[in-house]
Formats: C-alpha cells, sequence, structure tokens
C-alpha cells in the first residue's frame, strides 16, 4: 500500500475535508434515468475510492449490496459507523487501487467519483458482468483554471478521455462542464 497517499488521506478525513455524506446530484441523476431502469431491484455495486461512503449508502438505502473500497481507514471507519447507524449493510475493503485488483465480471454497476487511475479502466469494465453499468465523473484539465481539486495531471482527464477508455462500452450519457468546475461525466453499458 501507497504509505504517503494512505497518510495523507486519512489526515484530510480527519480534518473534515472530505466528509460530505450527501450524493454527487450526478449519481441521483445518472440513477433516476439510467441505473434503476435496468436495475429496479439493485444488484450488485462497486464504489471505487468511495471515502466516506456517501455513494455507497445512497446504493444500499435503495437496495444494492455495495462494496465499497477506498486507501484510508479512516474513510472506512466513518462509512462504517454510518451504516451502522442507518442499519445497512456495507461490504469496506481498504485497499490501495493503484495495487488492487478488481474482480471480473463481478458488478452490476461501477461508481468511479472524483478518483482518476487510468490503470484501472480495463479492470473497471472488466469488472462489469454484461450490460452491468458504469457511471464516473472526475475532473478535467480546465479545472486548473478554477482552483480546488487535484492539480496533478496525472488526476486531470483531457478533453474526450473518458470516451476514448471505455470506447468499446455503449455511452448512454457523456457531459464535459467547464463552468465553476471542469469536470467529465460518463453513463456506459458494457455489451
Amino acid at each position: 500500500m501507497e504509505e504517503n497517499a494512505r497518510v495523507a488521506w486519512d489526515r484530510r478525513y480527519r480534518e473534515g475535508t472530505h466528509s460530505s455524506l450527501k450524493a454527487d446530484p450526478f449519481l441521483v441523476e445518472a440513477y433516476d434515468e439510467f441505473v434503476a431502469p435496468v436495475f429496479p431491484n439493485g444488484g450488485t455495486a462497486l464504489d471505487l475510492a468511495g471515502g466516506v461512503g456517501r455513494h455507497a449508502l445512497y446504493l444500499a438505502e435503495r437496495g444494492w449490496q455495495v462494496t465499497l473500497i477506498d486507501i484510508a481507514g479512516e474513510a472506512i471507519e466513518r462509512a462504517r459507523a454510518e451504516a451502522e447507524r442507518r442499519g445497512l449493510n456495507l461490504q469496506m475493503q481498504q485497499a490501495d487501487l493503484t495495487e488492487w485488483r478488481l474482480p471480473e465480471s463481478w458488478f452490476d454497476l461501477v461508481l468511479n467519483f472524483v478518483f482518476l487511475e487510468r490503470a484501472l479502466f480495463p479492470q473497471i469494465e472488466a469488472a462489469l458482468k454484461p450490460g452491468g453499468l458504469l457511471v464516473f465523473k472526475t475532473y478535467l484539465r480546465e479545472q486548473l483554471k478554477f482552483g480546488g481539486g487535484p492539480t496533478h495531471p496525472m488526476h486531470l482527464l483531457e478533453p474526450n478521455e473518458l470516451l476514448r477508455a471505455f470506447s468499446s462500452m455503449r455511452v448512454l450519457h457523456y457531459r464535459e462542464t467547464v463552468k465553476d468546475r471542469a469536470t467529465a461525466e460518463l453513463v456506459a453499458r458494457k455489451n
């Protein structure tokens, strides 16, 4: 495990900088428009770098069996406490996603929010069952103009990079926005 990254993220969670339990509005929109119609009774979901569990909790409340993975033990503990408080069951794994191997054809839904590890792109697609959905949102390089968010290019997407990365999947939604925050949003279905 990348010790420096783990320590830095544990510190951020202790300081409360990444403590929101409110689901990203894009997830709520994508869930209503794309996920719920395909999986009305839920299924298996993976929340990559899920932090304190805001998205995993959102899915679990809708009947999903969710696995949350994050590098920070502090985040995992906060997610566990919140799941217990809400009476929800989440599977949680503390892992460095640069070193961890995702299981193949295991999940109906994979979430990736504000996390970018390009080496995982093939694994993310492989982790989905046929017909499974990917909901992905993260920052574009233009975010540097606005401040906040990541500053290293390896954590920032180039224009249309997500489209190219998941070109073998059926794209159901794609949008790049450069207003206040520069982000790319993708919903794609595995064939």
